[in-house]
């Protein structure tokens, strides 16, 4: 059974700081991506950022690039979500995930919420103006 258990959210300031963490169990961690998405009351999940699975590859989307940082500790099973520069739009609940498919090295896959199967169960950022 694959479990992924985020932390780290919180409330912060308009140009602070967070890092999400998210623990992975159920799989070998090692050789699947993984990705960060989030969301908004009323809206869709959206691509935030993902890791090869290797973490020689990463992926952003725009209106992240520059103020976050995705990496990943295979050694203890754990995703990182560095997060600067922090604006009011940046509030949602965070998801964690895992990629499907073993070994995939795919910047357009990895921005697709239906390639990803399993999720954690979320962790709240809300950022101040």
């Amino acid at each position: 059974q694959v479990q992924l258990v985020e932390s780290g959210g919180g409330l912060v300031q308009a140009g602070g700081s967070l890092r999400l963490s998210c623990a992975a169990s159920g799989r070998t961690f090692s050789n699947y991506a993984m990705g960060w998405f989030r969301q908004t009351p009323g809206k869709g999940r959206e691509f935030v950022a993902a890791i090869s699975w290797s973490g020689g590859s990463t992926y952003y989307t725009d209106s992240v690039k520059g103020r976050f940082t995705i990496s990943r500790d295979n050694a203890e099973n754990t995703v990182y979500l560095q997060m600067n520069s922090l604006k009011p739009e940046d509030t949602a609940v965070y998801y964690c995930t895992v990629d499907k498919y073993p070994f995939r090295h795919s910047a357009q896959a990895m921005a697709v919420l239906s390639e990803y199967d399993y999720w954690g169960q979320g962790t709240q950022v809300t950022v101040s103006s």
